[in-house]
């Protein structure tokens, strides 16, 4: 992977709601426990539910103690210590497998010092993993805010639909505008037929001319559509076929 060993894999996974880049995430989760893992599990979306498929509960965000730094006026505790022993306490621990919330966007106000404090200690935390899986929105608001340092592997997901591929070549360009430091970027089709099966010349035409390589085809799965219907943990599917082209 041409990394420091005492650096984290990361991998950040963007895509418009409802392609199944969270299904994706949680799959990638999965296979990466069985690499070897350790796996930290960054949930970026604010409209989080990647802990209902890893089986997780949490109870406070990212969010919620960004607004308690910004308003804290304790003599004792600093900012900076407030934010790093909050964020210890609202870690979810698993077996190989911790899970961050990140929460809602950013109210109103200027979040400058404490997107510092929390880029410096998810660069520290980092090292604690083999991997971080970031779970982003369509936006990719917090990769563009650079509160997650550079990215080993932007993996971009969508359907076969023409909505969801424009929606993740704009995210790409994004963290291409946003001036992220990305390593390598693929796409992957989520939900196919088969190899190029539904996406025809036009979309094939657009994802060339973004500069983005089709990583792989991922079938659909009853079983992962019942357990998302049904707000369960994601089965345990062994789909290693696209996962290894992945070549983490």
């Amino acid at each position: 992977m041409g990394r420091r060993l005492d650096l984290a894999y990361i991998i950040a996974i963007a895509g418009k709601g409802g392609v199944g880049k969270t299904t994706i995430a949680a799959l990638l989760i999965q296979y990466l426990l069985e690499a070897g893992g350790p796996v930290l599990a960054v949930d970026a979306d604010p409209n989080s539910n990647l802990n209902t498929l890893l089986g997780f509960e949490y109870k406070d965000t990212i969010s919620d103690i960004r607004e308690e730094a910004k308003t804290s006026s304790s003599a004792s505790f600093s900012k900076t210590d407030l934010f790093n022993m909050r964020l210890q306490e609202i870690i979810v621990e698993g077996d190989s497998v911790d899970l961050l919330v990140m929460g809602r966007p950013e109210g109103a106000g200027c979040y400058c010092a404490v997107n510092n404090i929390l880029r410096e200690y998810l660069s520290k935390l980092s090292k604690n993993y083999k991997f971080v899986v970031i779970d982003n929105e369509a936006g990719m608001e917090h990769l563009s805010r650079r509160t997650a340092g550079s990215i080993d592997k932007l993996l971009l997901v969508s359907d076969t639909t023409a909505v969801g591929v424009r929606s993740a070549v704009n995210a790409f360009r994004t963290a291409k505008k946003a001036g992220l430091k990305v390593k390598d970027a693929s796409l992957l089709i989520n939900r196919s037929k088969g190899a190029a099966n539904g996406l025809g010349e036009d979309k094939l035409k657009l994802v060339k001319e973004a500069g983005l390589k089709i990583a792989g085809y991922v079938p659909f799965y009853e079983e992962i559509q019942n357990a998302s219907e049904n707000g369960n943990q994601i089965p345990d599917i062994k789909i290693n076929d696209w996962l290894n082209a992945l070549h983490f």
